[in-house]
């Protein structure tokens, strides 16, 4: 069973300042609901969490910059604070931060600081002591998909594991993916795709199949990200380091999202525009009877 978790927050932000000032970005809320069928707002990075938690994640490594802080407080349990709430007959709301903060009581969860933004690859290098020989997931803190019963995370799973994979990330079609990591491959009769290329925010893109910044890989990243060179943005990228593995004959594969399933990204206003719209919408419905 894979149970650790490197989940990446330490951007900058920079183009959702001022609000990101003295908060990571990924603290920033989102609509969800929760298990009384209320309209709830939380963090995207607790959404994140949870999502994980469900499907069985209990070791948790967040990359922090200089706003750790924020971040360190919110996962912190308080549960006087949910027996205030109780006292004040705010249920809901209690029910929901208690069902969190039990979350944070069965996992472990620790905390590697990045001093300088060196990019998301060099992010996910530093928690190479802490993973050892273990498989393990990264998923970025700024970026939630929602699925049927997290579909996307159990399908990851378990093509993953079946196929020995050294690395399987998710994917899905973009009408412009000149912004994203882009793959090419072959599409085998289960759906997945062998990658043959990958390549970060290519000027004329191979083809439209953008990586969604959730991964498995086996510890062999470490040390293709360890011999990789600042690419894109003067960083290290996570996609230079899975070309690595593709250059030393290593299986790489991607499983592709469903047009059913919905990708929320906090990255610039425009997407955290589109998140907040598209996630009230997805659960303000979700309200029982």
């Amino acid at each position: 069973m894979i149970s650790k978790v490197v989940i990446p927050a330490a951007g900058l932000g920079t183009r959702l300042l001022s609000a990101t000032k003295e908060q990571p970005k990924e603290m920033l809320p989102i609509f969800a609901g929760n298990d009384l069928g209320d309209l709830s707002v939380k963090p995207i990075v607790q959404v994140i969490f949870e999502q994980l938690h469900d499907v069985g994640f209990r070791e948790f490594y967040f990359i922090v910059g200089r706003s750790k802080r924020a971040l360190e407080d919110h996962f912190t349990a308080d549960f006087e604070f949910v027996k205030s709430l109780e006292r004040k007959g705010k249920t809901s709301q209690a029910c929901d931060l208690e069902n969190f903060y039990n979350k944070l009581e069965s996992s472990t969860i620790a905390w590697i600081n990045q001093p300088s933004p060196l990019g998301f690859g060099h992010a996910v290098y530093l928690a190479k002591n802490l993973i050892g020989n273990e498989h393990f997931l990264v998923h970025a803190g700024d970026t939630v998909i929602f699925s049927e019963k997290n579909r996307h995370l159990t399908t990851l799973l378990e093509s993953h594991v079946k196929h020995k994979n050294h690395c399987t990330l998710l994917i899905r079609e973009v009408e412009d993916p000149r912004q994203f990591g882009v793959v090419a491959g072959d599409v085998r009769k289960d759906g997945l795709i062998k990658l043959t290329d990958i390549e970060e925010k290519p000027a004329k893109p191979k083809t439209n199949l953008a990586i969604m910044p959730v991964y498995i890989f086996d510890p062999a990243i470490f040390s293709a990200l360890a011999e990789t060179q600042a690419g894109k943005g003067n960083e290290i990228q996570l996609t230079d380091g899975i070309k690595k593995l593709m250059e030393q004959g290593l299986q790489v594969m991607a499983s592709k999202l469903s047009s059913h399933d919905m990708w929320i990204d906090v990255g610039t206003p425009e997407t955290y525009w589109e998140a907040q719209s598209s996630t009230y919408n997805r659960f303000k419905v979700t309200k029982k009877s």
